[in-house]
Parts: structure tokens; C-alpha cells; sequence
């Protein structure tokens, strides 16, 4: 503790000077705190006080009454200290009184700073310790920095605090965060993690505090929603405002909460709260365009049903109204009018809800990220985040620290700051894993453990962190066949196979007309578009081998380039004009057959002669009819990899492994078109 006992006189003597204005070499905000600490306190630099530490009875008194700010705290801290990786090093939350309430520290360095009153209980106000970063946070009200030599006090020139304040969804301060260490250097990311940190505690209060009320996700840009960087707003069943955070009174260009209270939806944006929660179902609760009311400014939003709806239900234990949650959820690409998804999404909604795993298969672009997402909202885990992991765009090197996070400096290019992983950031939510197919057999191990211990330990730390999430999880491959070839571990499969789900490629769906106006009106921006009977045809006529997803790019495309509000057939693609003219695609082809396109079969230049009958004969029908579509889509594209991978909007990698699965060898005389 030699850093930190009393300094000679030259501390307090400076203090002196700069009060009295014979020194200007500190900030604003230290020459006003030490102003503050002398002339309103009646502080003395050479008499330094150490704090009081309340009562265990008392702090509890604390405890209790902030105790909504502390559960919504604490996983945050944890993860920020995490982030930090520094063992020198404690977050701390305090209350409006300056009382640390809550403090996440090592043994070591918690057992060290008690020493001087850095504890529990302990009151570190301004007026009380002078200035320092918990205490001048709560006066000024805005994030600050307190380096050693800025301290009142002399005992505290040893630390470096940085401490942000937390406001509650009324605008009022209710706590400030606090990162205390006694690192040397002023470490310049500490208080942007600590101002995300804020957000997102601030984030959790909003929604505990209004559980009862639909949340309403929005930003100018449609990949910021869902993120720290997003607007919330909260709106009462009679589309009335009752609050909203920060980011959204920013957006909006609203000083305060109490400006938009109790105004309606429909008077902040183009919309009412039933048809803006109907197009965020119908959108798989992808966001959808709206406007200012007031201004001109286009805003992307989501709106979802109160977290109380599916918590009421969770406890009554009802499967049929569950199953109707998830239906008012999914989005027409689950559940328009396919008797066979409506079943499967009725049962899955059950079985979700008891906590049992949920496996979906399907073809790539079939859906499955849309159906896990119903689900999810329509679970007791609604509330939480969805988080999705494709495991087969991850390189294998980096999916271990993607799913469990890693401390600070735990491998070389890892990120100053640690990171947090997703498993952790799926905690009171739901872990998406899709192609879990493709997870590499030594990290299914952990991932087992996981599932089976519900706690994980980031790479580089000793530490475990308790975790809470309901898993779905997709395939496009045969897992009972990968098991028996020992690619996969069989304990995992049965671990993950709760309840297996087969979703229908698109191909085979029974409401694909409805599918097509319902995505085309979506990609119009809620425009009414009518579509020439020729181009109805076609598209309907089309197998759409990347399903779902290439209909949606194509709809985009033809919308732009439609410019109005009819889609003819000039509209569409050439390519898929083309086709279609030459050679229409069979819908579906007899089980086993495969068809190989003309000029390709029998030893074309593209596909080799080393594909033997025996090879395609383990081809299951499903991938029978897949093979042949990609065959005649690679014709079509003279066998340019990437511009059928950019047909299907997958990445080229995707690609090269469904034609690696369905036996399509590239020579190496075409490798100049890839």
C-alpha cells in the first residue's frame, strides 16, 4: 500500500493554488471539484477522512431499495470486468448517495482496497472523500475521469477512477459505474466500455420496468437495430408513449422523456401501434421502414409484444395459448398457409417453452433463422436476446473465442479489451447454433459441458460465469450420419435433438403464392405492388434453390427496378428470364433420379467423369433434387462460381460445400471463372 499512503505537503499546496487561481494546469473538472471540496465541504488536503462504511443492516436498506438497478447490473459488471482484464482493478456500482453497493473485484485487490475503505457499504460521495470518480460522477452528472494526482486526498493519488452515471427510464440519476485501478496509465477505453455498459444496464431497466408495455426497437439504419446503438421507446397497450432511452431521445431530437410521455405512436412515427407490430411479425421482426411524423427522416423499426404476455403464459403452463403467441409472431416466411409449418410450429412452441432443445433441418435459405426467431419471441425467454452463431461461415480457429469470449490478451490478436462471447451474450435469451453440422468435433466437447453445467469460463480465465438460455439449433446435413461416421459426437446429437423439425424448402410449400406478395409488399416498403400474370407465372414456376433468401434478393432487385407499382416481367433477372424461356426446371424430380443438364452429363468440361453411380445413389431424394437445380444453375452461369453463389446470395464457401456434398467436382480448367 506504499503508493497509496499520504503524500508530502506539495499535493495539498497545489490544491491550494489551483482554488485560489494561481495554477491552471488541471481540467475544469478537477479545478471545480477541489474548488467545491474546499469552500462548500470546508475539506482539508492535509486532513485526509477516510470513508464511513455503513452497517451490514443499513447497506441492505440500500440494497433493497435499488435492488431493480442491481439485478439489472451485475451480469454487466461481471462481463465489463471481464472486458477490462485487469486484476488490478474493481467495478463498482454506487447509489445516489455515493454508497458502493455492489463491487466485482479480484480477492486479492478487493482485500487490499478494503484496507482504505473501498468496500461495500462504504460512502465515497464528493463531499465526503473529495474528489473522486464515484463521487464527482453523482455531482456533474456526466461521465468523468479521475486520474491519480487529481484526487483530493493524497491516501487515493495511487488510483485512477473513470465513472459514468446511470439514468433510469424517467431521465433521473440512479447509480453511477465505476472502474477504480491502480494502473499507472489512464486506460482510454475504460470509459467507452464503461459508457456501453451504462447503455445497456439502462437498456435492462427500461424493459424490467415495463414488462407490461411493447417495446419498439428503431434506427435510421436497419443494422443498428438490436444493438447498443438503437432506439427504445415503450408504448402501453393504447399506443400511448410511456418512455424511452437515451439513444431514442436522441434520434427523435428530444431534450426528455416528459416531452413525448403519453403522446401516441402515431404522432412520433407513420404508424399506429397495431399495423407497426403486425409488419414486424409479418418481417420475421427484421426491421421495416416508417417515417417521422414531424420531420422527414426514414427510421427502421420492430415493435413486439409485452414481455408479461408470454411470462403470463410461461406460468399458466398454457401450450395452446403459447402456440398462439408464436403464431401472432412468426413471420409469413414460418407461417402463412402451410398446414405442415403451422404443426411444426405448434409443437415446437410446447416443447420450447418446458425448456427442451428444439433441432431444425432444412435446405440453406428454407427459413430456419426465421422460425428459430418465432420461437424465441414467442418462449418465456422472449425477453432476452436472440443470438444467432452460424457455425460454418466461422473460420475453425476463431469459433471456440466466438462462442465463449476471451479475456484480455489471452492469445496473440486478441483484442485489448477481452470480448465477450455469445454463448454469454445469450444468457436469459436463446443461443441460435446454426449449420451445427459444421461445429468442429473438439469444440463439441465444450459445447456439451456447457449444455450440461450451464456455465462457461472464457479463454485465458480461470473463472466460471453462470449461464441461462433455451438452444435451437439447424442443420442442413444428416447429424445420425455424421454421428455413425464419427464426425460428430452422439452424446451432442441426443444433447441437442429435444424435438426435431423438418421446414419444407420452399419448392414444396403450399403457400408460395402468398409467400411471394407477402415478401415482394416487404420489400416495397409497405407499398402496393401488383404483378403481370407472366411474371406471377415464372416466379411461381421457379424450384428456388436458395429458397426463401434468393426470392427475397430477386424481389428487391425487380422492385428497384420497377420503379412503380407493377413487377413485369422486364423486371426480373435475366438469367432467370433466360431459364425459364430455354428450359423451364422441373418443380420436383421422382426420388433418386438425377438429372444432369444437357452438354454437362456423360463427361462435360465442367463436371468430372470421376463422380461414380454409387456416389450419387447415397444422394437421398431431397439432395437428388438439389443437385440437379445447382447443375443447372452452374450451366447457366458457364460454371462462374461466384456468380451463382451471388444468385443465391450465399458466400462462395457455402457454396463450394453444398457442391462438395452433392458431388459436383470443379476441374481445374474452370478455375479461371471462379
Amino acid at each position: 500500500m506504499s503508493s497509496m499512503m499520504l503524500e508530502p505537503r506539495g499535493h495539498a499546496h497545489r490544491i491550494y493554488e489551483v482554488v485560489e487561481g494561481r495554477d491552471s494546469g488541471t481540467t475544469d473538472l478537477v479545478t471545480n471539484s477541489w474548488a467545491r471540496c474546499v469552500k462548500d465541504y470546508r475539506l482539508d488536503p492535509d486532513r485526509p477522512t477516510r470513508p464511513t462504511v455503513l452497517t451490514d443492516r443499513a447497506l441492505e436498506e440500500r440494497r433493497t431499495r435499488a435492488a431493480d438497478v442491481i439485478d439489472c447490473a451485475k451480469l454487466e459488471m461481471t462481463t465489463l470486468y471481464q472486458q477490462l482484464g485487469d486484476r488490478e482493478s474493481a467495478v463498482v456500482l454506487v447509489d445516489t448517495e455515493g454508497t458502493i453497493l455492489h463491487m466485482v473485484a479480484a480477492p486479492e485487490f478487493a482485500r487490499d482496497m478494503g484496507k482504505v475503505g473501498f468496500c461495500p457499504g462504504a460512502v465515497w460521495s464528493e463531499s465526503a472523500v473529495g474528489t473522486n470518480g464515484m463521487g464527482t460522477c453523482l455531482v456533474v452528472g456526466e461521465p468523468v475521469a479521475v486520474r491519480q494526482h487529481d484526487h483530493f486526498f493524497g491516501a487515493y493519488t495511487g488510483l485512477t477512477c473513470s465513472a459514468v452515471p446511470i439514468f433510469d427510464p424517467d431521465g433521473a440519476l440512479v447509480a453511477v459505474l465505476d472502474v477504480t485501478s491502480r494502473s499507472q496509465l489512464m486506460q482510454q477505453h475504460s470509459l467507452v466500455l464503461l459508457s456501453m455498459t451504462a447503455q445497456m444496464i439502462e437498456n435492462r431497466l427500461l424493459d424490467l420496468r415495463f414488462r407490461d408495455a411493447c417495446p419498439i426497437h428503431f434506427h435510421s439504419r436497419p443494422e443498428f437495430v438490436y444493438t447498443l446503438h438503437e432506439g427504445k421507446i415503450v408504448v402501453a397497450d393504447d399506443g400511448s408513449i410511456r418512455a424511452a432511452n437515451r439513444s431514442a431521445l436522441f434520434q427523435l431530437g428530444i431534450a426528455s422523456v416528459q416531452e413525448i410521455r403519453g403522446k401516441k405512436i402515431d404522432e412520433v412515427f407513420q404508424t399506429t401501434l397495431p399495423d407497426i407490430l403486425q409488419r414486424s411479425a409479418r418481417s420475421s421482426f427484421h426491421p421495416v421502414p416508417t417515417f417521422c411524423t414531424q420531420r422527414s427522416n426514414r427510421f427502421f423499426v420492430v415493435a413486439q409484444e409485452p414481455a408479461t404476455l408470454y411470462a403470463l403464459n410461461a406460468e399458466r403452463g398454457s401450450a395452446k395459448q403459447l402456440t398462439v403467441n408464436a403464431r401472432a409472431v412468426a413471420a409469413p416466411d414460418t407461417e402463412f398457409g402451410d398446414d405442415r409449418i403451422a404443426q411444426q410450429l405448434s409443437v415446437a412452441a410446447r416443447v420450447i417453452a418446458k425448456r427442451i432443445p428444439v433441432l431444425l433441418h432444412g435446405e440453406t435459405g428454407a427459413g430456419k433463422e426465421v422460425f428459430a426467431r418465432a420461437l424465441h419471441k414467442g418462449s418465456p425467454f422472449a425477453n432476452g436476446a436472440f443470438v444467432a452463431v452460424n457455425c460454418a461461415s466461422l473460420p475453425e480457429s476463431l469459433i471456440e473465442s466466438e462462442l465463449f469470449g476471451y479475456r484480455a490478451g489471452a492469445f496473440t490478436g486478441a483484442q485489448r479489451t477481452g470480448r465477450r462471447g455469445k454463448i454469454l451474450q445469450a444468457d436469459r435469451g436463446t443461443l441460435f447454433l446454426d449449420e451445427i453440422g459444421d461445429m468442429p468435433l473438439a469444440l463439441q466437447a465444450r459445447l456439451l459441458r456447457v449444455l450440461d453445467e450451464r456455465q462457461i469460463s472464457p479463454l485465458g480465465s480461470e473463472e466460471t460465469i453462470p449461464v441461462d438460455f433455451q438452444l435451437v439449433s439447424a442443420s442442413h446435413r444428416n447429424l445420425p450420419k455424421l454421428v455413425a461416421e464419427g464426425i460428430f459426437r452422439e452424446d451432442l446429437y441426443y444433447r441437442l435433438s429435444g424435438l426435431e423439425v423438418s421446414l419444407p424448402p420452399l419448392r414444396e410449400r403450399a403457400d408460395k403464392r402468398e409467400l411471394l406478395y407477402r415478401v415482394l409488399q416487404e420489400e416495397a416498403a409497405g407499398q402496393r405492388m401488383a404483378i403481370d400474370a407472366d411474371a406471377e407465372a415464372l416466379l411461381l414456376s421457379h424450384p428456388w434453390p436458395g429458397n426463401l433468401r434468393q426470392l427475397r434478393h430477386v424481389l428487391r432487385t425487380a422492385v428497384v427496378l420497377a420503379g412503380g407499382d407493377r413487377l413485369r416481367m422486364e423486371d426480373l433477372p435475366p438469367a432467370l428470364r433466360q431459364r425459364v424461356a430455354a428450359r423451364p426446371e422441373p418443380i420436383a424430380l421422382p426420388a433418386m433420379a438425377v438429372h444432369e443438364p444437357e452438354g454437362v452429363a456423360g463427361g462435360g468440361s465442367a463436371v468430372g467423369s470421376d463422380c461414380a453411380d454409387d456416389e450419387l445413389g447415397a444422394l437421398n431424394p431431397v439432395q437428388a433434387s438439389e443437385r440437379a437445380v445447382l447443375l443447372g444453375l452452374l450451366e447457366q452461369q458457364r460454371w462462374n462460381v461466384s456468380n451463382v453463389a451471388k444468385a443465391l446470395d450465399i458466400s462462395r464457401n457455402t457454396l463450394y460445400r453444398r457442391l462438395h456434398r452433392l458431388r459436383i467436382p470443379l476441374s481445374n480448367s474452370d478455375s479461371s471463372m471462379q
